[in-house]
Formats: C-alpha cells, structure tokens, sequence
C-alpha cells in the first residue's frame, strides 16, 4: 500500500498524465521515452491500442526501476483491469463508473481513477473509494465546470482528460484539478515521428502546470 501512495503522489507531483493511443509497441515505447524525457511521470496505454496489454508489459519490462508509471485507460469492466494489472499496470483508468472495477483495482493495491462527469456519479465515485476522479470528457464543460463542482464537493481530486490543451491547461489547474490527462495534444508529433515535438511540449505542460499551482 505504501507503494501505490507513492505512485500517486508522483502522478500528482507532476500533474499530468500522458494518455497514448499508439499504432504498436514500438511507438508506445518511443512516446513513452519522448514524455520521460520532458518530465512526465505517468503513462496511460488505452485499451484502444492493438494489443494493449502486450504494450504495457513492453513498457514495464523496458522501466524495470519504474523511472515511468505505467497504467491502462478505456478500461470498461474488471475482467480487463485485472489483465492489465497482472501485465504490470500500476494505475488504472476508465471512462466509466463500474464499481467491479475499483474493488478489484483496490483488492491489487492499485491507483484507480474511474470515469464521471454528473454530481451523482463524481459522488458515488467518492462514496466507492476512487483515489482520482476523472471528469470525461472534459471538453464538455471546460474548467468551469470542476470550478462549480468543487463548491458543494471541495474535496473531490478531479483529473480531467479530454479537451485539455496547452491553452487551458493554466485554468484546469487554477479551477482545481489535482493532475490532467492529456491524449493527442501531446502525443499527435509520433504520427510523423516527430518525437522531440513531444518532448517539448511534455516540458511546456510540466511548466504551466508548475506555474498555475505558484500562483
């Protein structure tokens, strides 16, 4: 247990959570390696990638000191979150609320981070012992919305994945959000192998992040 605090207080430490939709392990790898370089902690291999949980087992075998975080994301039920975390997933995330899926993520000791966006389910979320809730998509309220929220629910941990750009990054975090997920915004230069373009753009999150929280 004293691991999986640790892990969370890196995933919140550094503020966002690089969210990868990649074409094969091979990118996944170099994606992974470009957001270690700019300063990212976490690394969020989505169930949409072709074998995905092929993937994170590459990408833990590849940080065998854990210098990144691997999880899973579109994780939808249990069954999957199990795959994920015996492959060696250290986080959890879903876009929806299944509470199969958190007792079994806690039952391993493993961060769970489950998909809300109304007042019932942010609540029940809470009520079901999430350690991070995620706000999905986020694009749809904006960081007005979490801002509302936070009034009747101030101690609710909100990540938001989903409509988070280096535009709005500031007001994410300024209207609370403990951390953000950040998919394509980040990660799109591995379409043309560009990797450095994500490196740069890890280090301008990292920055405005760290700069939002200052002020």
């Amino acid at each position: 247990m004293y691991e999986k605090v640790e892990n969370l207080k890196r995933i919140i430490d550094c503020g966002i959570i690089a969210v990868v939709r990649a074409e094969s392990a091979d990118q996944a790898l170099k994606i992974a390696e470009a957001c270690k370089a700019g300063g990212i902690q976490a690394i969020e291999i989505t169930m949409t990638v072709p074998g995905a949980v092929d993937v994170i087992k590459e990408l833990v075998k590849a940080y065998p000191g854990k210098e990144i975080l691997v999880g899973a994301g579109t994780v939808l039920d249990s069954e999957t979150a199990r795959a994920c975390i015996l492959a060696g997933a250290e986080f959890i995330v879903c876009p929806n609320l299944n509470p199969d899926t958190i007792k079994l993520t806690h039952r391993y000791g493993k961060i769970i981070m489950p998909g809300t966006y109304t007042i019932t389910e942010i609540t029940k979320a809470m009520e079901l012992g999430a350690d991070v809730v995620k706000f999905f998509p986020g694009s749809l309220g904006g960081p007005a919305a979490i801002k509302a929220i936070r009034g009747p629910l101030p101690h609710v941990p909100f990540c938001p994945t989903g409509g988070v750009s280096l535009d709005n990054v500031s007001d994410w975090i300024k209207a609370g959000a403990v951390a953000v997920g950040v998919g394509g915004q980040l990660t799109k230069g591995a379409k043309t192998g560009d990797y450095e373009s994500i490196t740069a753009k890890a280090k301008e999150f990292i920055a405005l992040i760290k700069a939002a929280r200052n002020n």
